[in-house]
């Protein structure tokens, strides 16, 4: 276990370093020395602390925690279904908490009602998912998949109506934006509010990673080396749905992280879970981080973050299709 120690030693390393940077780059520059001013209360107020306070800490953070959740939740996922080609989404989790968005928007009146119906219509289609799941005989694993396809075009319906009854000049645009994903509207309030959640899901989902390894081999195997696949299944979801709801309610729909990480994870230290879950949310956290770094500082204008991860994790994944099997493997 020594080499992998050193490689999750060295992301973590990588990590932090390129927090360090993004936390004083941006349209005003902020020194270490100011920001160290800042952190001792030695009377640097004014611009500086307002922009690293109120801007661009919260983003930074957000950054992070949503790009290891996402990612952590992939690799957790693909190693459950034993699939490498699986998403957070599978389960309808991304288009219940886009419904759950758009509706906020239209019948609330605050960024704090958005917030909570995304994570609750979020976790509702996971549910709705493994109940449908439970209403047919047959492959546990295949009846999950097919849940989720009927939860996600169920709320995805349910999606294109809100957007069809919201005012074309003002609830619309909002909502189209939301989908894109972005990390502007993210505060120092709603971090606090979602860490909680989501480092208690990637808790679970690492403390569980040595079993995970276990269900590739297997429902009967798994029993017999005293693993109840069932109820590992339900726990492990129950935590991956977790953590991705929790961080789209704070981001928006960010795409592709979750999906290409794990592979990126894979190829640098194998397929065991016990590496690779943890690996998966710092590689994660760096991938988002660096993305909204590119979106913010170097293009002519700010896109949404959904977008940016789309069209740098398109290409990576067409490159590392044909190995994602037997990367997996």
């Amino acid at each position: 276990m020594r080499r992998p120690v050193v490689i999750i030693s060295g992301v973590i390393a990588v990590l932090l370093c390129l927090g360090i940077f993004s936390i004083t780059q941006g349209k005003y520059q902020i020194s270490l020395e100011t920001i160290w001013g800042v952190i001792k209360g030695n009377g640097e107020r004014g611009v500086a602390e307002t922009v690293l306070l109120n801007i661009r800490l919260p983003r930074i953070l957000g950054a992070m925690m949503i790009g290891a959740a996402m990612a952590a939740s992939g690799a957790s996922y693909q190693s459950m279904f034993v699939n490498p080609l699986v998403s957070p989404g599978i389960l309808g989790v991304l288009s219940g908490a886009g419904f759950g968005a758009a509706l906020g928007m239209v019948i609330g009146d605050s960024w704090f009602t958005v917030q909570i119906l995304a994570f609750g219509f979020g976790m509702t289609a996971a549910a709705a998912a493994i109940m449908l799941s439970h209403f047919y005989q047959g492959d546990r694993v295949l009846m999950l998949l097919l849940g989720g396809i009927i939860s996600s075009s169920m709320f995805t319906a349910l999606l294109s109506v809100v957007k069809y009854l919201a005012d074309p000049d003002d609830e619309l645009p909002a909502i189209t934006y939301w989908l894109m994903g972005g990390l502007s509207m993210i505060t120092l309030k709603s971090v606090a509010m979602t860490a909680p959640l989501i480092l208690s899901g990637l808790a679970i989902m690492i403390m569980l990673s040595g079993r995970l390894n276990l269900l590739s081999m297997g429902d009967d195997e798994a029993r017999t080396l005293g693993v109840r696949p069932g109820r590992l299944r339900v726990i492990v979801i129950a935590a991956a749905t977790l953590t991705c709801v929790a961080s789209v309610s704070i981001g928006g729909i960010i795409g592709w992280i979750g999906l290409l990480t794990p592979h990126i994870g894979r190829f640098i230290a194998g397929p065991d879970n016990r590496v690779l879950i943890p690996l998966s949310a710092v590689i994660g956290a760096i991938l988002l981080l660096l993305a909204d770094n590119l979106s913010r500082l170097y293009l002519p204008v700010e896109l949404p973050l959904g977008i940016t991860t789309s069209l740098f994790g398109i290409p990576f994944f067409a490159f590392c299709l044909k190995r994602a099997r037997q990367g997996a493997r």
